[in-house]
Protein backbone atom coordinates (compact mmCIF):
# COMPACT_ATOMS: atom_id res chain seq x y z
CA UNK A 1 0.00 0.00 0.00
CA UNK A 2 1.42 3.36 -1.01
CA UNK A 3 0.76 6.53 0.92
CA UNK A 4 0.57 9.81 -0.90
CA UNK A 5 1.90 12.82 0.92
CA UNK A 6 -0.28 15.90 0.31
CA UNK A 7 1.36 18.67 -1.69
CA UNK A 8 1.02 21.16 1.19
CA UNK A 9 2.83 18.79 3.57
CA UNK A 10 5.63 18.25 1.05
CA UNK A 11 5.99 22.02 0.64
CA UNK A 12 6.10 22.62 4.41
CA UNK A 13 8.65 19.84 4.89
CA UNK A 14 10.84 21.13 2.05
CA UNK A 15 10.67 24.69 3.33
CA UNK A 16 11.56 23.59 6.86
CA UNK A 17 14.52 21.68 5.43
CA UNK A 18 15.73 24.80 3.63
CA UNK A 19 15.36 26.80 6.84
CA UNK A 20 17.47 24.30 8.77
CA UNK A 21 20.19 24.26 6.09
CA UNK A 22 20.29 28.04 5.69
CA UNK A 23 20.18 28.59 9.46
CA UNK A 24 23.38 26.54 9.80
CA UNK A 25 25.22 29.21 7.79
CA UNK A 26 25.13 31.40 10.90
CA UNK A 27 27.09 28.96 13.02
CA UNK A 28 30.22 30.86 12.03
CA UNK A 29 30.64 34.05 14.02
CA UNK A 30 31.62 36.33 11.07
CA UNK A 31 28.59 35.26 9.01
CA UNK A 32 26.25 35.55 11.98
CA UNK A 33 27.69 38.97 12.80
CA UNK A 34 27.26 40.21 9.23
CA UNK A 35 23.62 39.13 8.98
CA UNK A 36 22.85 40.40 12.50
CA UNK A 37 24.17 43.85 11.53
CA UNK A 38 22.19 43.80 8.26
CA UNK A 39 19.07 42.82 10.19
CA UNK A 40 19.60 45.60 12.74
CA UNK A 41 20.15 48.18 10.01
CA UNK A 42 17.00 46.87 8.33
CA UNK A 43 15.05 47.71 11.50
CA UNK A 44 14.96 51.23 10.09
CA UNK A 45 18.34 52.85 10.70
CA UNK A 46 19.53 52.29 7.12
CA UNK A 47 16.34 53.77 5.67
CA UNK A 48 16.29 56.78 8.02
CA UNK A 49 19.92 57.50 7.13
CA UNK A 50 19.07 57.16 3.43
CA UNK A 51 16.20 59.63 3.76
CA UNK A 52 18.45 62.15 5.53
CA UNK A 53 21.19 61.66 2.92
CA UNK A 54 18.71 62.19 0.09
CA UNK A 55 17.61 65.52 1.57
CA UNK A 56 21.24 66.65 1.94
CA UNK A 57 22.42 65.39 -1.46
CA UNK A 58 19.34 66.00 -3.60
CA UNK A 59 17.74 69.07 -1.99
CA UNK A 60 14.02 69.49 -2.67
CA UNK A 61 13.91 66.35 -4.84
CA UNK A 62 15.43 64.42 -1.93
CA UNK A 63 12.86 65.89 0.45
CA UNK A 64 10.04 64.78 -1.86
CA UNK A 65 11.57 61.31 -2.15
CA UNK A 66 12.00 61.08 1.64
CA UNK A 67 8.41 62.15 2.28
CA UNK A 68 7.24 59.51 -0.19
CA UNK A 69 9.44 56.90 1.51
CA UNK A 70 8.04 57.85 4.93
CA UNK A 71 4.43 57.63 3.72
CA UNK A 72 5.07 54.29 2.02
CA UNK A 73 6.79 53.02 5.17
CA UNK A 74 3.83 53.99 7.35
CA UNK A 75 1.42 52.13 5.09
CA UNK A 76 3.76 49.12 4.94
CA UNK A 77 3.91 49.05 8.74
CA UNK A 78 0.13 48.96 9.10
CA UNK A 79 -0.22 46.36 6.35
CA UNK A 80 2.39 43.99 7.70
CA UNK A 81 1.05 44.23 11.27
CA UNK A 82 -2.45 43.45 10.00
CA UNK A 83 -1.19 40.45 8.01
CA UNK A 84 0.81 39.10 10.96
CA UNK A 85 -2.21 39.29 13.26
CA UNK A 86 -4.38 37.64 10.63
CA UNK A 87 -2.06 34.78 9.66
CA UNK A 88 -0.35 34.10 13.04
CA UNK A 89 2.27 31.86 11.47
CA UNK A 90 4.83 30.69 14.05
CA UNK A 91 8.43 31.63 13.38
CA UNK A 92 10.72 28.82 12.13
CA UNK A 93 12.72 28.65 15.37
CA UNK A 94 9.46 28.26 17.32
CA UNK A 95 8.19 25.48 15.05
CA UNK A 96 11.40 23.47 14.58
CA UNK A 97 13.96 22.73 17.29
CA UNK A 98 16.61 22.33 14.58
CA UNK A 99 16.39 26.06 13.81
CA UNK A 100 17.98 28.64 16.06
CA UNK A 101 17.02 32.31 16.29
CA UNK A 102 20.39 34.03 16.06
CA UNK A 103 18.87 37.43 16.94
CA UNK A 104 15.74 38.33 18.89
CA UNK A 105 12.62 38.81 16.76
CA UNK A 106 10.76 42.12 16.89
CA UNK A 107 7.40 40.39 17.20
CA UNK A 108 5.83 36.97 17.61
CA UNK A 109 4.76 35.89 14.14
CA UNK A 110 6.54 35.05 10.91
CA UNK A 111 4.33 35.90 7.93
CA UNK A 112 5.17 38.14 6.15
CA UNK A 113 8.70 39.39 6.74
CA UNK A 114 8.27 43.03 7.72
CA UNK A 115 11.96 43.74 7.17
CA UNK A 116 11.77 42.43 3.60
CA UNK A 117 8.43 44.10 2.85
CA UNK A 118 9.81 47.47 3.94
CA UNK A 119 13.17 46.98 2.23
CA UNK A 120 11.58 46.12 -1.11
CA UNK A 121 9.00 48.92 -0.92
CA UNK A 122 11.65 51.47 0.10
CA UNK A 123 14.07 50.32 -2.59
CA UNK A 124 11.52 50.56 -5.40
CA UNK A 125 10.34 54.01 -4.31
CA UNK A 126 13.88 55.31 -3.68
CA UNK A 127 15.18 54.11 -7.05
CA UNK A 128 12.14 55.57 -8.84
CA UNK A 129 12.95 58.99 -7.35
CA UNK A 130 16.76 58.84 -7.32
CA UNK A 131 18.05 56.11 -9.67
CA UNK A 132 21.69 56.45 -8.60
CA UNK A 133 20.89 54.91 -5.18
CA UNK A 134 20.19 51.53 -6.81
CA UNK A 135 23.83 50.42 -6.36
CA UNK A 136 23.37 50.81 -2.59
CA UNK A 137 19.77 49.86 -1.85
CA UNK A 138 19.36 46.81 -4.07
CA UNK A 139 22.25 44.76 -2.61
CA UNK A 140 21.23 45.86 0.88
CA UNK A 141 17.64 44.74 0.25
CA UNK A 142 18.85 41.35 -0.99
CA UNK A 143 20.99 40.96 2.15
CA UNK A 144 18.02 41.89 4.36
CA UNK A 145 15.87 39.24 2.67
CA UNK A 146 18.53 36.54 3.07
CA UNK A 147 19.23 37.58 6.67
CA UNK A 148 15.66 36.90 7.71
CA UNK A 149 15.93 33.23 6.73
CA UNK A 150 19.50 32.51 7.82
CA UNK A 151 18.89 34.13 11.21
CA UNK A 152 16.02 31.68 11.79
CA UNK A 153 13.31 34.34 11.88
CA UNK A 154 11.42 33.64 8.65
CA UNK A 155 10.60 30.94 6.14
CA UNK A 156 11.60 31.53 2.51
CA UNK A 157 7.89 31.86 1.64
CA UNK A 158 7.56 34.71 4.20
CA UNK A 159 10.34 36.54 2.40
CA UNK A 160 8.97 35.78 -1.08
CA UNK A 161 5.49 36.96 -0.10
CA UNK A 162 6.95 40.10 1.49
CA UNK A 163 8.87 40.79 -1.73
CA UNK A 164 5.66 40.56 -3.75
CA UNK A 165 3.66 42.66 -1.26
CA UNK A 166 6.41 45.28 -0.96
CA UNK A 167 6.72 45.52 -4.75
CA UNK A 168 2.96 45.85 -5.17
CA UNK A 169 2.74 48.48 -2.43
CA UNK A 170 5.59 50.50 -3.95
CA UNK A 171 4.06 50.24 -7.42
CA UNK A 172 0.68 51.38 -6.13
CA UNK A 173 2.33 54.19 -4.17
CA UNK A 174 4.20 55.40 -7.24
CA UNK A 175 1.04 55.22 -9.33
CA UNK A 176 -0.92 57.25 -6.76
CA UNK A 177 1.69 60.01 -6.39
CA UNK A 178 2.82 60.16 -10.04
CA UNK A 179 0.36 62.93 -11.02
CA UNK A 180 1.76 65.17 -8.25
CA UNK A 181 5.36 64.28 -9.05
CA UNK A 182 4.81 65.38 -12.65
CA UNK A 183 3.83 68.83 -11.35
CA UNK A 184 6.98 69.20 -9.23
Amino acid sequence: MSYRIPLHKRFVDAESGWCVRLNRICRGRPTRGFFAVVSRLGDGMFWYALMAALVVLEGMAGLVASAHLAATGAIALGLYKLLKRWTRRPRPFAADLGIRAWVAPLDEFSFPSGHTLHAVAFSVVAVAHVPWVAWLVLPFTACVAVSRVVLGLHYPSDVLAATIIGSALAGLSLWVVSPWLALA
